[in-house]
C-alpha cells in the first residue's frame, strides 16, 4: 500500500510537471490552440525582428503599442531573429484564408501570415495575452487563427450628433485592437421633425464634411475638414481598417434641401430629395465628384455608400424614380473606380426599374424593407445588419439603448438576419456591423455615454463576427474576462483609472496626471470659496467642463458636447465640503455631504404630444485646473 500511494503521489507530480497551457483569453477567441509547457517572458532584451520590408511599420506599431500597454521598450530590427526574439515573417500558405495567421510560442515567439494584415493581427492577439499578467509572459503553444468573415464592422451615426475626430481616431484604434475592419461614418441626416414644430425650416440638420463645390454645406457646429477626413483614413489604413463614408441620399437629406430648397420634395418631406427634378441628381453628382476625382481622392477606400433607404413607396411612378436614383448612383460611383454600398430598400420599393447588382454591397437592416433571400438571388452581397439585433438608439425607447449582449453572444452570427439563418459562411455574406442611429438630436447623450454602449457591443461583435458561431468561453467568464482588457494601446474613452488619486492642494492653472475619471466615480475636495467670475473653471478635459461658477447663471455646473448643466448652487465665502458622484444615469452634487441635486434622466416634453428623455450625464473632467481665486485643497478621486 506503501509503494502504491508512492506511485500514485509521482504520477500526479508528472501530471502537473507535463500540463499543457491552456488557450489564452483573447478577444476575438482564437480558433485553434495547442497548448505546450512553460511561458515566454517578454523582457527588456526581447527584440522584435522582423524579415521583410513590408512588415517594418507593423513591427514599429508593435513596439509602440507594447511601450503605451506594458510600459516596456522593445528594439525593432530587420534581420534574423534568435532566441528570446519576437519573430515577424510572411510565408506562402496556400490552406491560409485571408487575414490568417500563425504564432508559435516556445524559446522565441514565431509570426507568420501570408499577408501583412495577418501578421497584424497577430500582434493584437499577443498584446491582449501580454497586457493580462504584469510579469509580460506568454504562455507556450501553437496558434491558428483567421476569421469567419470578411467585413466586421461598427456604423456611428455622425449626421444627427457631432463626433469630435479624436473620437474618431480612437475608435478606429479600438476597432483594430479587436480585429474588427470595417468603419462606416454617416455623414449626414436629420432629426424628426415632430421634435421640430413639425417644421422642416427649424427641424436639425447636418453635413460633417467640408465641401467647396458647396461652401457653406457643412454643418456650423462640428465639420470636418477634407484634410482631417484623409488623415483619419491613413490612420485607419495604418491599423488596417476600411472607413466606409457613407453621403445618405435621396432621403435623410434635409440637409442638402436647407442650403438648397429647390431639390426637396414638397410632396415627400423636404427631407426627401425630388427625384424627378434634374438639379437634384446634378447636386449629388457634384458632391460625390467633389469627394472621388483625382489621383489623390478625399474618399481613399474601395467602397463608398450612398445610402438610398426609407424612400417613400406610396406611388410606383416614385418608386421606379427611387429604383433609377439608386442605380444611376451605383454606376456613379464605379465611374471612380470604387464598390457602391446600399442600404437595403428594393423590397419595399419593388419594381420594374432595373437595378445594378454586381459587385455591389448592401446593407441588410430590416427584411421588410429588403428580403435577404432575394436580395441574394438578385446578386447583392450583405453586410448582416439586422436593426431588431444590432441598432443601438441611446435613450430614445425604441431599437436598443444598449445592446443584449448575452443573447448576441450566444445567439447571433453575421449568418442571422432578422428571422432568417442562413447556412454560417454563406458565400453571398461578407459579415456584420452593428450601429448607433442619435435619431433623437438634443436629448444630452454624449460621446461618452455613446462609447458605454458600444464598447462592451464591439467587444462582444468582435468574437461572433470572427469566430463565429461556437465561442468556447461561456458568456459569463468571457464578460468577466473582457474587462480586464484595455480599449486599446493609448485609448481609455471610459476613463478608467486603477487606483485612487490624491493631491494636497490644486494650484490655479495646473495640469494634473489624470484626463478624466468615467462612470461609477466619486470626486471630492474642501472649497475655501470665493465668489467667482461666470465661466471661471475648476477643471477641464477635451470632453467636458466643471464650472465653480458657470457662464450663464453663476452657479455650480458642468458642459459637455453643447449642454449646459447647473446645480442649484453658487460658491461664497465659506468653507465646504464638495462631492461629485457619476454613472451611467445620473450626475449628484453633495455639500457638505448632502444632497444639493440629483440630475438623472427625464423625460421633456417638446409638445404636448411629443416628449424626449433628456441626458444629464458627465465624465468627470480633471486634465486641467481653471484660473480660480478660491482654495482648492485634499482632492480625492476613487472609482
Amino acid at each position: 500500500m506503501k509503494n502504491l500511494f508512492s506511485l500514485l503521489v509521482l504520477l500526479g507530480w508528472m501530471a502537473v510537471a507535463t500540463a499543457q497551457n491552456a488557450k489564452p483569453f483573447v478577444i476575438p477567441e482564437l480558433k485553434e490552440w495547442k497548448g505546450a509547457e512553460g511561458e515566454f517572458a517578454i523582457s527588456g532584451q526581447t527584440r522584435i525582428v522582423y524579415e521583410q520590408e513590408q512588415l517594418a511599420d507593423v513591427a514599429r506599431a508593435f513596439a509602440e503599442d507594447y511601450r503605451q500597454l506594458c510600459g516596456g521598450t522593445l528594439t525593432v530590427t530587420q534581420g534574423k531573429a534568435k532566441t528570446g526574439d519576437i519573430a515577424l515573417s510572411l510565408r506562402k500558405d496556400t490552406k491560409m484564408p485571408k487575414e490568417g495567421y500563425r504564432i508559435s510560442i516556445g524559446r522565441a515567439v514565431n509570426v507568420t501570415a501570408t499577408e501583412p494584415i495577418g501578421v497584424y493581427w497577430a500582434t493584437r492577439s499577443l498584446l491582449q495575452m501580454a497586457e493580462q499578467n504584469t510579469e509580460r509572459t506568454l504562455p507556450c503553444g501553437i496558434v491558428k487563427d483567421f476569421p469567419d468573415y470578411a467585413v466586421r464592422g461598427f456604423m456611428i451615426d455622425c449626421g444627427r450628433k457631432f463626433i469630435p475626430l479624436d473620437y474618431l481616431r480612437d475608435y478606429v484604434k479600438m476597432m483594430a485592437y479587436y480585429k474588427m475592419n470595417t468603419f462606416q461614418i454617416h455623414l449626414n441626416d436629420n432629426g424628426f421633425h415632430r421634435f421640430f414644430d413639425r417644421d422642416w425650416n427649424k427641424t436639425y440638420a447636418a453635413f460633417r464634411l467640408e465641401s467647396d463645390t458647396y461652401p457653406g454645406l457643412a454643418a456650423q457646429d462640428g465639420w470636418y475638414t477634407k484634410q482631417e477626413f484623409i488623415d483619419l483614413q491613413k490612420l485607419a489604413e495604418a491599423h488596417f481598417v476600411d472607413i466606409i463614408p457613407e453621403i445618405d441620399v435621396p432621403a435623410h437629406s434635409l440637409a442638402f434641401t436647407h442650403y438648397k430648397p429647390e431639390i426637396g420634395s414638397e410632396k415627400y418631406g423636404m427631407d426627401h430629395l425630388d427625384l424627378f427634378k434634374p438639379e437634384t441628381y446634378s447636386f449629388v453628382e457634384g458632391l460625390l465628384k467633389e469627394y472621388l476625382e483625382g489621383e489623390e481622392p478625399v474618399f481613399r477606400g474601395k467602397r463608398v455608400h450612398i445610402g438610398t433607404d426609407e424612400y417613400s413607396n406610396k406611388e410606383q411612378a416614385v418608386v421606379e424614380k427611387f429604383r433609377y436614383f439608386t442605380d444611376h448612383f451605383i454606376r456613379y460611383v464605379e465611374s471612380f473606380g470604387k464598390q457602391a454600398v446600399v442600404w437595403g430598400a428594393l423590397t419595399h420599393a419593388k419594381g420594374e426599374t432595373p437595378v445594378k447588382s454586381e459587385n455591389v454591397v448592401m446593407g441588410a437592416w430590416y427584411n421588410g424593407y429588403a428580403d435577404p433571400h432575394e436580395m441574394i438571388r438578385q446578386g447583392y452581397q450583405l453586410i448582416s445588419i439586422p436593426d431588431g439585433w444590432l441598432y443601438i438608439v441611446p435613450a430614445a425607447g425604441y431599437y436598443y439603448d444598449y445592446l443584449n449582449c448575452p443573447m448576441l453572444y450566444e445567439k447571433w452570427t453575421p449568418a442571422r438576419i432578422g428571422k432568417e439563418q442562413f447556412e454560417e459562411k454563406h458565400p453571398s455574406i461578407l459579415g456584420g456591423m452593428f450601429a448607433v442611429w442619435n435619431d433623437h438630436t438634443g436629448n444630452g447623450i454624449s460621446t461618452k455615454d455613446i462609447h458605454d454602449r458600444t464598447f462592451p457591443a464591439l467587444q462582444t461583435l468582435a468574437v461572433k463576427m470572427w469566430t463565429g458561431a461556437n465561442p468556447t468561453v461561456p458568456y459569463a467568464d468571457f464578460d468577466r474576462q473582457r474587462k480586464v482588457l484595455s480599449e486599446a494601446p493609448g485609448v481609455n474613452q471610459a476613463g478608467r483609472i486603477d487606483t485612487p488619486f490624491h493631491k494636497d492642494k490644486v494650484l490655479p492653472g495646473e495640469t494634473l496626471p489624470l484626463r478624466e475619471v468615467g462612470y461609477g466615480y466619486q470626486v471630492s475636495f474642501d472649497l475655501d470659496g470665493t465668489r467667482e467670475t461666470p465661466g471661471t473653471e475648476l477643471f477641464r478635459s477635451p470632453s467636458a467642463v466643471f464650472y465653480l461658477s458657470d457662464p450663464i447663471s453663476g452657479l455650480l455646473g458642468y458642459a459637455r458636447d453643447g449642454y449646459l448643466f447647473t446645480f442649484p448652487y453658487s460658491v461664497k465665502q465659506e468653507q465646504v465640503k464638495v462631492k461629485v458622484e457619476g454613472d451611467n444615469k445620473s450626475t449628484r452634487l453633495f455639500i457638505n455631504d448632502r444632497l444639493i441635486e440629483e440630475k438623472v434622466i427625464r423625460k421633456q416634453f417638446i409638445s404636448p404630444k411629443d416628449s424626449m428623455k433628456m441626458v444629464p450625464t458627465l465624465v468627470f473632467p480633471l486634465e486641467k485646473a481653471g484660473q480660480f481665486k478660491s482654495h482648492v485643497s485634499n482632492l480625492n478621486v476613487k472609482q
